[in-house]
């Protein structure tokens, strides 16, 4: 956050640390916002708006042909809460959770808000930086994924996927996958977690791919047998989401659109991968989200100094690969979620920066 707070006061600033999307959200939402009805600035029921949970058990049915009942959807303010609440439903204190290493650092700060033992798995560029499902064992209590991930850009293929699934029901584990950036894919779709768990606990959001960040709209879907324990949570936690939002967002599934986002991230993918190439070892090219991870070991020991010294000297931010974990150390998140002209100036101050050292 310090990094952010930096660059955000800067106007000249080059930002690669951003990890949210730039385009505005779809042309409908906007509209909507203008009409809201009168009933929109009340209280929904915890559970968030019908029509809303319905439109996303459709999406689910249009873009990964899963057949998922509204009732087991949840809508949540923000993905941040649909995680906290799985963390809730399937683990309790002195329970473990197995993430990766590297991951989103808020898992381990969840884990550690609420008394779990946070299992850090080290994870390999070869595999994806993927979880292998040999990793867990009978005293795990829940594994948490994300795919597409932050900050690798990895995606679990679906026999991988799979075999985890197929290992967490083996030793009673419970599979929590984040997907957060399932709508942001550049080779193959993701599958869901639900393709091969109906008891995992998915969550996801409009932040991404919907471009919505600032709309604080998440879901959770939960097993059947945890409806009535999410009921109870939402009501107790946060009593609903923000009800104007929730009605502008049934208007956020606009097939032609939400394309159109992720052709435009594939395009940037492609310009800042072939640039940052000229630099850097790329252990694995992103295949989904927004974000490059490069190695800068041969100019830098500890990527911290390395971007703080990139910001100091060229005004250029970026995030240092070890808030993800202790492998991310020799690592940095470079994020194309600002245009082509905005970061063509960014690799060449970038450039200047490294010719200096």
């Amino acid at each position: 956050m310090a990094i952010v707070r930096r660059a955000s006061a800067q106007p000249d600033a080059v930002r690669f640390e951003v990890g949210e999307p730039d385009l505005p959200p779809p042309p409908g939402v906007r509209e909507a916002l203008k009409n809201l009805p009168a009933k929109a600035y009340g209280y929904t029921p915890s559970a968030g708006l019908w029509a809303l949970r319905e439109k996303i058990a459709r999406w689910y049915e249009t873009e990964q042909n899963l057949s998922i009942d509204p009732m087991r959807i949840f809508v949540t303010p923000g993905s941040s809460a649909a995680l906290l609440s799985a963390y809730w439903l399937v683990l309790g204190p002195q329970d473990r959770v197995v993430m990766a290493d590297p991951s989103y650092p808020c898992y381990r700060n969840f884990a550690r808000l609420q008394g779990i033992e946070a299992r850090v798995v080290p994870t390999r560029a070869e595999e994806g930086y993927m979880i292998s499902p040999d990793v867990l064992c009978a005293d795990d209590r829940a594994v948490h994924i994300l795919s597409p991930a932050n900050p690798t850009g990895g995606v679990y293929a679906p026999s991988a996927l799979k075999a985890l699934a197929k290992r967490c029901r083996a030793l009673d584990v419970a599979l929590i996958s984040d997907e957060l950036y399932q709508g942001l894919w550049y080779e193959q779709k993701p599958p869901s977690a639900l393709a091969f768990d109906e008891n995992a606990l998915v969550t996801n959001g409009f932040s991404k791919s919907f471009c919505m960040p600032g709309f604080r709209l998440g879901w959770i879907v939960v097993p059947e047998r945890l409806m009535e324990s999410m009921e109870r949570l939402a009501q107790n936690l946060y009593l609903c989401a923000p009800t104007p939002m929730q009605y502008a967002a049934l208007e956020a599934f606009d097939s032609a659109y939400l394309e159109e986002v992720r052709l435009t991230f594939k395009a940037r993918r492609e310009w800042l991968v072939s640039r940052l190439a000229r630099f850097f070892d790329l252990p694995c090219k992103p295949q989904g989200a927004f974000y490059v991870w490069c190695d800068v070991s041969p100019y830098y020991d500890d990527s911290g100094a390395f971007c703080r010294d990139l910001w100091e000297k060229e005004r250029v931010s970026a995030t240092p690969g070890g808030d993800f974990g202790p492998g991310g150390r020799r690592f940095v998140r470079f994020a194309f979620t600002r245009e082509i002209a905005v970061m063509e100036e960014g690799i060449r101050r970038l450039a200047r920066f490294l010719s200096n050292l």
